[in-house]
């Protein structure tokens, strides 16, 4: 298969800015994403493209992410900093759950420019959170703290090996894709869950232990694909005994692909 047969996937950036105690580029912001993330889009022959915030203090020409957005089939929004609780009307409980402020607005800008060319969104983890807060929904900053019955959804120590098991709800496009009667196996890495859920969205999956929110879908017929889950796909093992995460990214790139062959004008 040639590059321009192969769909071109974004996969939006993670931040890092400057900290003077850093001993490379202390003084500069990076971007820049986890490789698992790309080579789990890649796996099925798809291209991983990052794509950039391209506002800052070092901005220069004309990019928008709407020309991303345009040129793309689809976008992936992974993993990392907290959503910031003023993303969704709050005060950080802690200061160390102030989360990426910056983040959010390039990642909600983002979202917006492929719904307006009608381009699918799928998110993992973060990209969970921060598709609930794109349209209207809020999170819990904390699970443990305001939530303190809920299972540990995040072990520093044993990281992507730190594992529960969801139900997937009957009815909903996941349940299509999986067997809902069985309990799937997925990691979990996260602190923060969704507390208010978007309007316009449905819960497609919960942890069985405490009933918090796995995986989210707009399901509304007529408006482009958006999709997330909590758990993160590009870190479980093939072959391993998690759920085999293949049918939700062949299900996002089958919409990527009919929105490249009947393309939306926005």
């Amino acid at each position: 298969m040639d590059a321009a047969s192969r769909l071109k996937i974004g996969i939006s950036a993670c931040f890092m800015h400057p900290d003077p105690a850093r001993t490379t580029f202390a003084i500069k912001t990076l971007q820049y994403l986890e490789q698992s993330i790309a080579h789990w889009v890649m796996s099925t022959g798809a291209l991983a493209v990052l794509v950039p915030s391209p506002t800052g203090p070092t901005q220069r020409g004309d990019v928008t992410l709407d020309h991303y957005a345009q040129w793309l089939d689809g976008l992936v929004l992974h993993g990392g900093a907290d959503v910031s609780p003023l993303s969704y009307g709050e005060q950080p409980l802690q200061e160390r759950w102030a989360g990426d402020k910056l983040r959010d607005d390039y990642e909600i800008e983002l979202v917006r420019a492929f719904e307006r060319h009608g381009k699918p969104v799928f998110g993992v983890c973060r990209g969970l959170q921060l598709l609930n807060v794109a349209f209207g929904g809020t999170l819990y900053q904390d699970i443990q703290t305001q939530l303190p019955q809920a299972l540990v959804h995040r072990d520093a120590a044993s990281y992507d090996r730190n594992f529960h098991t969801i139900s997937i709800e009957p009815g909903t496009r996941l349940a299509q894709l999986y067997q809902p009667a069985v309990r799937y196996k997925v990691n979990s890495i996260h602190h923060q869950a969704v507390k208010a859920l978007a309007p316009g969205f449905a819960v497609e999956a919960v942890s069985d232990e405490d009933g918090l929110v796995e995986a989210i879908r707009r399901p509304a017929a007529g408006q482009p694909y958006v999709a997330a889950v909590q758990w993160h796909p590009e870190f479980h093992r093939p072959g391993a005994d998690t759920i085999d995460d293949a049918a939700l990214l062949d299900d996002f790139l089958a919409a990527a692909l009919a929105t490249r062959e009947n393309p939306r004008t926005p």
